[in-house]
């Protein structure tokens, strides 16, 4: 593992925010200094600057290639991760990370549990963990590569004894050509094969809960049909973006599955919608042409699939089955997604739509309409930006309209 000198630190520090690229020109020939090394130091931290502010503002780590840190989880969503772990505050017993990766998982849940144990079958990656973890205060993680046991995840659990309260996994999500892969079976490990509940060859008998993080673009109907003891399904966002769906296999001792729609947010509270599938299955929903007042859902809830069962809880009505906004005629301020204010609808013609716009300017949408945004723009000959927000869609009557929307003057909404 490469460690670098108190003067490279301090070297590095103060170049920390150079282009890398020019930063080999410059210093290519300075004695006693390993600029490229450096160099690609500066490229893995400047990308984990936002991602992981507390490893980037310690200047004792050593981060692995810039790709370790792209496809690593977040400081935000490793820590909502680690909540899950914790049952009504209390610590977990011991937790198995068997993907470990960068270690950024594995330090946020050694804040949720008693004992941690890093499996990775990269030694570099493996390496660099034991080396930065407990600098971040991971002080009860286990690195069992440091004893000389085999670290490939299946080798471990074949050779492991005991029984944890909770085995995470993270499997790698890129073929062999190095293309993204969605699907379970197409993963490294294949869970399908690897996991096996109720099955004394597999490895379900190991633990007694798993949590399992896949990709934001998962069938989260299939993986349940896949794996019989999900118990519990969070899909998890940040600022809106969808960032990864977690799986709890815990068995079913109640047979509806817990949802969770989350939106981690930075300059607001964190949203959090709660339901249970039959929930939405049974939800009554009624249907209104657009009202005072529009909600769009957060990104969460709509891969979630609650299109129903948040206008039934809200007292909301939807603008058509398969549209997916809202309305009402009293502002709701809890809302799980953005809410506008009404100015007016109008066909998608360009002549009744610039009537609402003297400068031309708007944000447009568009929500079960038959043409993309960019198209639909060029037709209305729209310049994007300003105060006003456009939405195109289907009423109920099958209609298609532009409602002519602006956020709502309540400061607590902003």
């Amino acid at each position: 593992m490469l460690l670098f000198n108190s003067s490279e630190r301090a070297f590095m520090q103060e170049h920390l925010h150079d282009d890398p690229h020019t930063f080999v020109l410059r210093y290519s020939m300075d004695d006693g200094i390993r600029v490229k090394a450096i160099a690609d130091q500066l490229v893995a931290r400047q990308k984990a600057r936002t991602k992981l502010p507390g490893w980037y503002e310690n200047p004792e780590l050593v981060f692995p290639p810039a790709l370790s840190v792209e496809q690593a989880s977040s400081e935000r969503t490793a820590a909502y991760k680690a909540s899950i772990i914790s049952q009504n505050g209390a610590k977990a017993g011991l937790l198995l990370d068997l993907t470990g990766g960068m270690g950024v998982d594995s330090l946020a849940f050694s804040r949720h549990a008693e004992r941690v144990i890093y499996i990775e079958q990269q030694p570099n990656l493996a390496e660099l963990a034991a080396y930065n973890l407990p600098k971040l205060g991971g002080n009860n993680i286990e690195f069992p590569h440091q004893s000389g046991l085999d670290t490939n995840a299946t080798a471990f659990l074949t050779a492991f004894a005991e029984t944890a309260d909770w085995m995470y996994l993270d499997p790698a999500r890129r073929d062999q050509q190095g293309g993204k892969v969605v699907r379970l079976e197409d993963c490294e490990p294949n869970i399908l094969d690897w996991y096996r509940p109720g099955d004394p060859t597999g490895f379900r008998h190991k633990t007694k809960a798993v949590l399992l993080k896949t990709s934001p673009l998962i069938d989260i109907e299939l993986v349940i049909r896949q794996l019989p003891d999900v118990s519990a399904v969070h899909v998890v966002s940040v600022d809106n973006e969808c960032k990864e769906v977690l799986f709890v296999l815990a068995g079913r001792e109640n047979p509806e599955i817990e949802v969770r729609a989350v939106n981690l947010r930075s300059a607001a509270p964190d949203s959090v919608f709660i339901y249970r599938r039959n929930d939405e299955r049974t939800a009554d929903v009624q249907f209104s042409d657009p009202l005072r007042y529009l909600y769009e859902p957060n990104a969460s809830l709509l891969k979630a699939g609650a299109f129903r069962i948040v206008a039934e809880r809200l007292g909301l009505f939807k603008l058509a089955p398969n549209s997916h906004l809202y309305t009402s005629d009293r502002l709701v301020p809890d809302f799980p997604g953005r809410s506008f204010e009404i100015l007016g609808n109008c066909k998608p013609d360009r002549k009744a739509v610039h009537v609402f716009l003297p400068d031309g300017k708007a944000n447009l949408s568009v929500r079960n309409f038959p043409e993309s945004t960019e198209t639909l723009r060029k037709k209305l000959s729209l310049a994007a930006g300003g105060d006003l927000y456009l939405f195109a869609t289907t009423l109920s009557d099958r209609k298609k309209r532009i409602l002519i929307t602006r956020k709502p003057v309540y400061p607590s909404l902003h």
